[in-house]
């Protein structure tokens, strides 16, 4: 009679960890296995397929002498800024908007939401539509007597990259959105009605009280908007393929078209290294401060 309650003890305490088991080991493969891969490949001379000749460094030397390489880090260094910042920004002004309980405040939500419940693909070719010449907003405008309307930005080698950073900040805003109303709702309503109650400002108490109070959750968003950033590949294809000439080229799309279209896998692999530490090299600080910033902390 002892043994069974202990030996259902032991089940109900090894139970969650056997569950996850399977899943863990599986992320675990797929992630640190294929990573392992594409390191080891990207010290090849694979071309079309996989040849397993070592040449040490020679496809990382070939990258960073690729003009393309250094134009897609560019690009990625005009792209990255305004599809963190904006979002972070927009996504928090949006969220203490509808903290106010305005009227309406659910349509509102469903509104700005609408973007995340669609796909990069969807999105983006929403957005081809909407600019295209042809069909879009500058033949809408052509129309209705504005003849001299002009809507050119993806086929204009200087705004391309920043159309499809428009389209990634419209796509990403939503999400940050729900995050910061998740985190204002979680704040106790008596820390707010006491500072007001001492005579601050409403704009005072959301910069000094409630952004502090925040801080989890801008990190969480980071954490999620950064890798996808840097990955970002979808839009680039539906939107711009890469175009005009390769004025939109961003790594990802780098690594996918040399890896498969051009049939030069060892120097895709050495692109998809360097974004795999791109990513590494940008949140793993940001985590270690934050997690001791958080250890200091009473």
């Amino acid at each position: 009679t002892e043994r069974n309650p202990s030996a259902a003890a032991r089940l109900d305490r090894w139970l969650p960890q056997l569950v996850v088991t399977p899943a863990f080991a599986l992320s675990a493969l797929f992630f640190y296995g294929l990573a392992l891969w594409i390191g080891a490949l990207s010290a090849t001379d694979s071309g079309g397929t996989v040849r397993w000749n070592w040449v040490g460094l020679a496809q990382y030397v070939r990258l960073f002498g690729d003009e393309t390489w250094w134009l897609s880090l560019a690009n990625l260094a005009k792209f990255l800024p305004l599809t963190i910042v904006l979002p972070l920004v927009l996504g928090a002004l949006l969220a203490i908007l509808l903290d106010q309980k305005i009227r309406g405040e659910g349509a509102l939500r469903t509104l700005y939401l609408y973007p995340l419940a669609l796909s990069w693909v969807v999105s983006g070719t929403l957005w081809r539509w909407m600019l295209a010449p042809d069909v879009g907003v500058e033949a809408f405008l052509k129309r209705h007597g504005f003849p001299g309307a002009s809507f050119d930005w993806l086929v204009n080698a200087d705004y391309s990259i920043y159309t499809i950073a428009l389209v990634a900040v419209w796509h990403q805003t939503g999400f940050v959105m729900a995050m910061f109303i998740a985190g204002l709702r979680g704040i106790d309503d008596s820390i707010i009605k006491a500072a007001r109650i001492d005579g601050a400002s409403l704009p005072r108490v959301y910069w000094s009280i409630i952004l502090p109070a925040l801080r989890p959750t801008i990190f969480s968003a980071l954490i999620i908007l950064l890798p996808a950033m840097i990955k970002t590949y979808d839009l680039v294809v539906v939107l711009t393929q890469a175009g005009p000439g390769q004025s939109s080229v961003l790594p990802a799309y780098f690594m996918f078209d040399r890896f498969f279209t051009r049939e030069q896998m060892g120097l895709g692999a050495a692109s998809g290294s360097i974004i795999l530490m791109m990513c590494i090299a940008i949140a793993v600080p940001y985590i270690v401060i934050e997690l001791r910033r958080q250890k200091s902390e009473p």
